[in-house]
């Protein structure tokens, strides 16, 4: 692969900050409620979910440009899980795309479709992590 662009962040820890190179994100990290935190911070779940869904909308856009369909009213939501598993803990991706009207039916489901074959989020995850594709 030849890099277009590289993202660096580091962090130290689930209970700690998390921050980018150039600064522009600076977060404090926690353990949400759930997993025995205080929640008073970010966790890389949210990280992460808000990464995909982003990745993924811009990908749509992409494809919908190529299948020559109107994206203006799409919205994604990525839900991220993590749980435990035969290995300690691993996670699922339940993406859900809100799709107008004009999009229901098989035009949407092939846009949606195309664009998790074509995301490099859903690329990553392929074959590593569970990912539910819900149309709404």
């Amino acid at each position: 692969m030849d890099a277009l662009y590289t993202a660096a962040a580091t962090a130290n820890g689930r209970e700690g900050r998390a921050v980018s190179s150039d600064g522009r994100i600076d977060l404090a990290l926690a353990m949400p409620p759930a997993l025995g935190g205080n929640g008073e911070g970010t966790n890389p779940e949210q990280l992460f979910a808000a990464g995909y869904a982003a990745c993924f909308a811009g990908a749509m856009k992409e494809v919908a440009r190529e299948m020559k369909v109107d994206t203006k009213d799409v919205s994604v939501t990525a839900e991220v899980s993590i749980g435990k598993d035969e290995t300690g803990f691993g996670l699922a991706v339940v993406m859900r795309v809100e799709l107008p009207e004009a999009l229901e039916g098989e035009t949407g489901r092939r846009l949606v479709e195309a664009t998790h074959a074509f995301c490099p989020y859903s690329k990553a995850t392929r074959g590593n992590i569970e990912v539910e594709l819900v149309i709404e």
